[in-house]
């Protein structure tokens, strides 16, 4: 970096050390003014081109795939979705020197000097618009090995505040260590979970069978499967004198206290009501002499509480999520993240009617997920998937988000036929499938993108997208809460479109260029005109209009 430092004084660069002594160094630092600025920085606006023909379904489109670079997908769904996303999981570049993270177009190998800045400075453009993006009671995801794992920790509490923390996930990916293993055999990879605000409420998850099976009723209490619980806590007589007394057994009459460092959990008034509950267990003889406490499975049923660590038995490894793409994808050799976690992670997170994003969507194992956990629980969760084509110099014709990305989404909604020519049922639902286009603003004072001005328009209101018709000046779309139409121009054709909507007894929202003249012609209380929002005239209705 250049620096004028030979024309200062010596006064001068005194002041200087002393500012920079007087700033605190704790934090996170990376070279951001020597690397070789992002090329996927730039002030271009970001279009989203639907291509029919590779999406799934008919429209209107319930979910979103979107390839291209994610930093310019990213800047439009900040356009249309701020602030509505309530789940987001990302497996990004592990940043391994193996060829598995790109920076301008140029593989980042393990003896680049800027390795790691490179890295930190691509991860945090994408997760401030991450933030962006996310509801006030939402969650971030992140996957990560132990090349980042500790930079990224740092990089995600400057985004997103190091009070918003929630936890490190520890996932146990494999069940034996690689055959390869010279020192020590990694089990396990993380994943930094963030909240947006304390406004995030985590969610409890439901019992798994092994779970469930722990619950037996030796003594056939009446109220079911129990599990006995330790009856003691870790307090001394002198800190928790209160909880400190004798306890009889009932077929000895011997008196019974707790260790010399602990004391009883429940006070006296609470244990003479365990014991007249029939809640305390002495074991199946009746003789042991430390009790414990009967919890009964019925009162457990709302769930389990998450816990930090991810038991592959639970959760999934990666030989699992091999071996489920290859049922899906024969000809496809890929190692995603297993279904089951992020399952898992989106029933700790998300609600039946969460928009769940995935930026670094890979094979689409968000996008499976998320259709698998709608199906078990009758769920309406929609997911936007961004992936990029992954082309090299070598392999120019690649296309990760259409052939692996797409394709396998798209089996899964409708079915396909497994390794042994079973035929699995598909889960259903759609998918438009979407490009990025960049446009120079030249090119805006020429046009306006009509269609582009609908697009965004059925995104920002959380509708299903739909395609736009050139053949109508006025596009038409059902929500869920009403009808949104664009007009494109006013003239009697548009009038007429809108009163026969409003026929129908619905609330109907319109824009148009002309809102104060369509009010003069249609006066109507189920009727809603609004402008083209400033953003979109920016982006795309700079042109003579229509």
């Amino acid at each position: 970096m250049a620096d004028n430092y030979d024309d200062y004084s010596k006064e001068e660069l005194i002041n200087l050390l002393r500012s920079r002594d007087r700033k605190p160094r704790f934090g996170l630092y990376w070279e951001r003014d020597d690397i070789e600025h992002e090329r996927a920085i730039n002030d271009d606006f970001v279009a989203l081109d639907l291509n029919k023909s590779l999406s799934c379904g008919d429209a209107p489109y319930q979910n979103l795939i979107i390839e291209g670079d994610n930093f310019d997908a990213l800047r439009y769904l900040r356009m249309t979705y701020k602030g509505k996303v309530k789940c987001i999981y990302i497996d990004p570049p592990y940043n391994t020197g193996n060829k598995d993270f790109v920076y301008n177009d140029r593989f980042i190998d393990k003896d680049d000097v800027y390795k790691h800045s490179k890295w930190l400075e691509f991860m945090y453009r994408r997760l401030e618009l991450a933030r962006d993006l996310l509801a006030e009671d939402g969650v971030i995801f992140v996957s990560i090995d132990d090349n980042e794992v500790a930079h990224l920790r740092l990089l995600m509490d400057s985004v997103f505040g190091w009070n918003n923390f929630l936890c490190t996930f520890a996932w146990e990916k494999r069940y034996s260590p690689p055959p390869d293993t010279k020192e020590i055999g990694y089990l396990h990879e993380s994943i930094h979970a963030y909240r947006a605000s304390p406004a995030f409420k985590r969610n409890l998850l439901p019992m798994t069978d092994q779970q469930t099976n722990r619950y037996k009723n030796p003594d056939n209490d009446p109220r079911g499967a129990w599990q006995s619980m330790d009856y003691t806590c870790r307090y001394t007589a002198k800190e928790r004198p209160n909880l400190y007394y004798p306890i009889i057994q009932p077929n000895t009459g011997e008196e019974i206290f707790p260790k010399t460092t602990r004391v009883w959990a429940m006070s006296r008034d609470v244990h003479e009501k365990n014991v007249a509950e029939n809640r305390i267990w002495w074991g199946s003889d009746g003789k042991k002499t430390t009790p414990r406490l009967k919890n009964f499975i019925s009162k457990i049923q709302q769930g389990m509480i998450p816990t930090s660590l991810l038991r592959h038995e639970e959760v999934g490894h990666t030989d699992e999520a091999a071996k489920e793409l290859r049922e899906i994808l024969s000809e496809i050799k890929f190692t995603p993240k297993p279904t089951r976690l992020i399952t898992h992670l989106m029933q700790i997170a998300s609600d039946k009617d969460s928009i769940v994003l995935d930026f670094f969507a890979g094979s689409g194992t968000t996008a499976h997920a998320v259709l698998k956990l709608n199906a078990e629980d009758n769920g309406n969760r929609r997911f936007i998937l961004v992936s990029n084509t992954e082309a090299t110099e070598s392999e120019p014709d690649k296309n990760l988000c259409r052939d692996v990305c797409a394709e396998r989404v798209r089996r899964v909604m409708q079915g396909y036929s497994n390794q042994k020519a079973e035929q699995v049922e598909g889960l259903g639902g759609s998918f438009a499938y979407l490009k990025t286009r960049r446009i120079t603003s030249d090119i805006l004072l020429t046009e306006i993108q009509h269609s582009q001005i609908w697009t965004a328009l059925q995104l920002s209101h959380g509708a299903a997208l739909s395609a736009f018709n050139p053949a109508s000046s006025v596009q038409q779309l059902q929500t869920d809460n009403d009808v949104v139409m664009y007009c494109c121009k006013l003239t009697e054709q548009e009038l007429t479109a809108v009163t026969d909507c409003l026929q129908t007894l619905q609330t109907v929202v319109v824009y148009c260029w002309q809102p104060a003249l369509l009010t003069q012609y249609i006066d109507d209380e189920n009727l809603t005109c609004l402008p083209i929002p400033q953003i979109l005239i920016d982006r795309f209705g700079t042109g003579v209009k229509a």
